[in-house]
């Protein structure tokens, strides 16, 4: 019962971050996934790959939910989510053949990093003034960028926010505009990295139970559920208030989650 309510907790919150930050909240679920997972007895091989498949299915929710309340007050760049969206689906698609590659304990290993790299670009400012360029670069720029936070969210079974959100940033996109579109591209990464996760994880033994490929339905159903209700309350907080000060609670949050996978 204490797993499932962390569950439900983290699903809120990550649903607010997804409204707030433009982020899948993938850093969150994760390793409490993998944590829930390993209190299950399931097999150390397949933990971390079936708590990044799982994470990636509800970020399909959470990004809809996310997007819907950001276009209603016009935020989200759509010429920009048409440009960046093949590149995306290419990269998630692989990300997610490398990721079902790659043996559990090196995901195991590597995730902590990527969560402290995260927190460290969540403390760092968002403003656009200091981008070096007016444009974003031609197609083939900014499918190559699409296909690179493509693979790296799949590997690492987020929404591409925190990626996404500097990438457009750095382009001079204003932030509260980034942040509206990141949610509208973490849905293709989410959609095509489930699709790998399930596909990758067809017929795996050792999953646990009620599995569909690397996909587990109870995990996912008790974290879709709170992040779908409180994304549209991110979404609302972010055009409202500054972001800061919950940028750095996040950034210590992580922190001390990856601490936790690293000492597991």
């Amino acid at each position: 019962m204490t797993e499932i309510l962390t569950l439900i907790l983290m699903g809120a919150l990550a649903g607010v971050l997804a409204g707030l930050l433009g982020i899948g909240g993938g850093a969150l679920i994760v390793p409490v996934l993998a944590l829930f997972f390993q209190k299950q007895g399931v097999d150390p091989e397949v933990i971390m790959k079936t708590a990044l498949g799982t994470s990636l299915a509800t970020i399909i929710f959470t990004a809809a939910s996310s997007v819907r309340a950001h276009h209603k007050r016009g935020a989200v760049r759509w010429q920009i989510v048409r440009r960046i969206t093949p590149g995306i689906v290419l990269g998630s698609l692989l990300g997610a053949g490398v990721a079902a590659a790659l043996p559990g304990r090196v995901l195991h290993a590597i995730f902590p990093v990527f969560m402290f790299l995260v927190a460290a670009q969540m403390l760092r400012p968002t403003s656009a003034t200091q981008a070096h360029r007016k444009e974003l670069p031609g197609r083939v720029g900014v499918t190559g960028a699409g296909t690179a936070i493509g693979v790296l969210s799949a590997i690492f079974g987020i929404g591409g926010g925190s990626l996404s959100v500097p990438f457009m940033t750095w382009f001079s996109v204003p932030v509260r505009n980034a942040i509206a579109t990141s949610s509208a591209i973490g849905f293709p990464i989410a959609v095509a990295s489930t699709l790998g996760y399930v596909v990758a994880g067809w017929g795996v033994a050792g999953l646990p139970p009620w599995s569909i490929g690397y996909v587990n339905l109870p995990g996912f159903t008790g974290v879709v559920i709170a992040s779908t209700l409180c994304a549209p309350f991110g979404a609302a907080i972010a055009h409202r208030i500054s972001e800061t000060a919950l940028r750095r609670i996040f950034a210590a949050f992580l922190v001390v989650l990856g601490l936790r996978m690293m000492f597991s």
